[in-house]
C-alpha cells in the first residue's frame, strides 16, 4: 500500500510540476488553435480586400501589431494597430472596387507563423491589376501580432 501511495504521490507531483512550469494564457495555445486563429484572420483579411470593410480583420489584430510592406507610401516596418488601420484603409482607396483573391495557392507554416500564397486581381487607380502575393501572419495567443507581405509580379499578370 505504501508503494502505491508513493507512486500516486510521485505522479501527482510530476503532473503539478509540469503544469506549474508551462506557460499559462493565450500564448500557450496549441498549434492547432494558432492555425485556426490565422485562418479566421485570413478570412477577415480577404473580406477587407474585397469590400473595404476591414472590421473582421481589425478585430483579429493585437494592439502591438507590427507590419511590413515592400513598397510605396508604407514601405518598411510599422508598429501599432492604429498605424495598421490607417494602412489598410489606404489600400482600399488605391483599390476602390476592391481586390478579389481569385485563388489561394497554398497555406504553410506552423507553431505561430502561417503564410498564405494567393492570386488576386482588381483595379489599381483605374488600371487592371493582377498579382501573386504571399502574406505572413504571426499569431500571439488569439490575435495576429505580425504581418509581412511579399509580391513580385508586374501587377498585370499573376
Amino acid at each position: 500500500m505504501r508503494t502505491r501511495t508513493l507512486v500516486v504521490t510521485g505522479l501527482l507531483v510530476l503532473g503539478l510540476g509540469w503544469t506549474a512550469g508551462r506557460a499559462v494564457g493565450p500564448a500557450s495555445r496549441p498549434a492547432a488553435d494558432a492555425k485556426a486563429v490565422a485562418d479566421q484572420a485570413f478570412e477577415g483579411f480577404r473580406q477587407g480586400l474585397a469590400t473595404g470593410n476591414w472590421d473582421a480583420w481589425f478585430a483579429t489584430l493585437s494592439d502591438d501589431f507590427t507590419f511590413w510592406f515592400p513598397t510605396g507610401k508604407y514601405a518598411g516596418q510599422h508598429q501599432g494597430k492604429a498605424q495598421a488601420i490607417e494602412f489598410y484603409k489606404y489600400v482600399s482607396t488605391a483599390f476602390p472596387g476592391g481586390i478579389r483573391i481569385t485563388e489561394v495557392l497554398r497555406r504553410s507554416g506552423g507553431a505561430s507563423t502561417f503564410v498564405y500564397e494567393f492570386r488576386d486581381e482588381g483595379t489599381l487607380r483605374g488600371e487592371p491589376y493582377k498579382n501573386r502575393v504571399a502574406v505572413s501572419f504571426d499569431v500571439c495567443g488569439d490575435r495576429i501580432c505580425g504581418y509581412r507581405e511579399y509580391f513580385g509580379s508586374d501587377g498585370k499578370t499573376n
